[in-house]
């Protein structure tokens, strides 16, 4: 859940993927959220801040990287890391 005190320090959009990397002030937690307009597939991972912009970069292979595993694009249910 997004804290209405997030701050988003980037954003990107490309080919109906949108990507934002997030960051909540009050706990230092970033994170990295995944939209794809096209199939309605969503998902956010918590990423250590000196990865961050490697997740932001390539957010599929972060998630895959970290035990998040995607059947036809969709991240596994149930997976700590994903908030769907």
């Amino acid at each position: 859940m997004v804290s209405k005190r997030t701050r988003e320090l980037d954003f990107r959009s490309s080919d109906g993927l949108e990507v934002s990397l997030l960051w909540e002030p009050e706990t230092s937690r970033v994170t990295v959220s995944v939209f794809d307009t096209k199939t309605g597939d969503d998902f956010e991972v918590e990423v250590s801040s000196n990865e961050a912009m490697d997740a932001f970069q390539h957010p599929y292979a972060y998630a895959a990287s970290n035990g998040v595993h995607f059947r036809a694009g969709a991240p596994t249910p149930n997976h700590p890391a994903v908030h769907a």
